[in-house]
């Protein structure tokens, strides 16, 4: 493991590429590998023993055929289900991700938070225990997102179907009059407009790409892993069966001069 060796990054599929997206613009310099294991996706009603085994095998992959300095959970259910576990059986650097629910606090106004995630997010104790954390001063409305990840993965972003099962998930969140709304899983980035259209009324939409990209570079200073020759466009595997370039086209404006590549895997 050198300075120069690459970020690795995963997710169950697309959706981390958009906290991809908010690491190469902080750290320009940096190499990234990133692995959608769509093939396994969504991760949400999965148990927290097959999430796991997905993340060993990831890890251990990325390891082998990259020399990975650091990885990023990029998943708020196999970050709830896993991590802890991670950061036990390996020796580098692993950052994770958890609904924003520190800012939201600090962004609400009306002290109503409503949370849009995943099964899995929303039972798991991570989860659970940041919520019972701030429980009685704000009121918090999850709201699990069934189905939401699969039209996603399939490059759905701002069609009458999408938006249709978006609205429908969001009018219990109405009901409560929130002023917040915390996108706690990493495909919702891609519907952010939708949820914000939706509302007449102001409300704060908040992700986590940004801060995870924050945390990366603070983990990378901390371990003096900084790169600062890229030599390298970022590198996406894929087991799915789809044609996952034009869902990232769809997903990522790419430029000419900073192409993505993909290439399938099958672990």
């Amino acid at each position: 493991m050198k300075n120069v060796s690459p970020i690795g990054i995963f997710d169950s599929g697309v959706g981390g590429l958009s906290v991809l997206d908010q690491i190469s613009l902080l750290l320009p310099s940096e190499n990234l590998v990133y692995v959608a294991d769509s093939k396994f996706a969504p991760y949400g009603p999965k148990s927290s023993e097959d999430i796991r085994a997905r993340a060993f095998k990831i890890m251990n992959f990325l390891i082998a055929n990259h020399d990975i300095k650091l990885m990023v959970v990029a998943c708020n259910t196999a970050t709830a289900a896993c991590i802890k576990e991670m950061r036990e059986k390996y020796i580098i650097p692993i950052v994770g991700m958890e609904p924003a629910v520190k800012p939201a606090i600090k962004a609400s106004k009306e002290k109503r938070i409503g949370i849009l995630a995943t099964e899995g997010t929303l039972k798991s104790a991570k989860f659970s225990a940041l919520l019972e954390h701030h429980d009685g001063e704000y009121h918090f409305y999850t709201q699990p997102c069934i189905g939401l990840v699969e039209l996603i993965e399939n490059g759905e972003i701002n069609t009458p179907q999408i938006r249709e099962l978006v609205f429908n998930y969001l009018a219990p969140l109405k009901h409560h009059n929130v002023d917040v709304i915390v996108l706690g899983c990493t495909h919702y980035f891609y519907i952010k407009n939708i949820v914000e259209e939706y509302f007449k009324e102001p409300v704060k939409v908040i992700d986590t790409g940004g801060a995870v990209a924050k945390q990366v570079l603070n983990t990378l200073k901390k371990h003096n892993l900084l790169n600062n020759k890229k030599d390298k466009t970022p590198l996406i595997y894929s087991n799915s069966s789809s044609n996952i370039n034009k869902v990232i086209e769809r997903l990522i404006p790419i430029n000419n001069d900073q192409l993505l590549f993909s290439k399938d895997f099958n672990i």
